[in-house]
């Protein structure tokens, strides 16, 4: 079995392979949205929905901002929406310092943005203007160590593996106790930016394809090994989450599969 892997973020890999059926497999740090769903069934052929995992996304600033260990949702909107934009650091609070935002994140077609802006600014897609985006975490990273006074966010198993590259923030959300980033707070959903992480698959390649069936129920019965956790740093499946997507599979395979959304 070969394999042809691009790299284009979740709402990318939608646009551009996924929708116009030119892959078998879409991964996704979102949900398919309905218009997307839609516009597959338009093209001929039902995307059939595997929940794999799930990731605790981080908030990091510059290892030597030593006067901030936690943040709210609250603040994290002032300082990222569109319709507040601070200049300054001390123009969210005044204990922080009048130094200007130095802010990176995730790219536009990237479903890490989708959801960043959704749970944070309230809004899919809204975001001020002058922060860098990128598909890539190390590039977040370094340019969050690169300025003491910046701020980005990142896949929890991104920062765990480069865990003294950057200092992560605990997050508390409605004046209730910062939460620590990690995998306990995401499973639980204590940990307010705790997120779930799908993959994609076209029915009709399903149905085509024994191979693809065969690997993608390989992928499903490895997803609640241990090794998710330790070696990669998501949250592994649990056996219920397991059962249902090898219940997708079967139902995708046989042709009746139905949409969650």
């Amino acid at each position: 079995m070969s394999f042809n892997l691009t790299r284009d973020g979740s709402s990318g890999g939608f646009e551009n392979v996924f929708i116009p059926g030119d892959s078998d497999i879409n991964n996704a740090s979102r949900p398919i949205k309905e218009e997307e769903v839609q516009r597959c069934r338009d093209n001929g052929f039902e995307p059939v929905e595997f929940f794999i995992a799930q990731d605790a996304l981080t908030i990091v600033v510059n290892n030597n901002a030593d006067w901030l260990d936690s943040i709210s949702i609250e603040d994290l909107q002032t300082i990222w929406s569109p319709d507040t934009a601070p200049e300054t650091w001390a123009d969210v609070n005044s204990d922080w310092p009048d130094e200007p935002f130095d802010l990176y994140g995730a790219a536009t077609t990237s479903g890490t943005f989708d959801y960043f802006t959704e749970a944070v600014v309230g809004e899919e897609g809204s975001i001020r203007e002058d922060f860098e985006g990128t598909e890539e975490d190390d590039l977040i990273a370094q340019g969050v160590s690169g300025n003491e006074y910046a701020m980005g966010y990142l896949p929890f198993a991104y920062y765990t593996n480069n865990p003294d590259e950057v200092k992560a923030l605990s997050v508390s959300e409605g004046g209730g106790d910062p939460v620590e980033p990690s995998l306990e707070g995401a499973q639980s959903g204590n940990y307010p930016l705790a997120r779930p992480l799908f993959f994609y698959a076209n029915m009709n390649k399903l149905q085509e394809k024994q191979h693809l069936q065969e690997f993608i129920r390989f992928y499903i019965n490895q997803a609640d090994d241990d090794y998710i956790a330790s070696d990669i740093g998501y949250v592994p499946s649990s056996s219920d989450m397991v059962e249902q997507n090898l219940t997708n599979l079967e139902q995708g395979t046989n042709g009746n599969y139905e949409h969650s959304m």
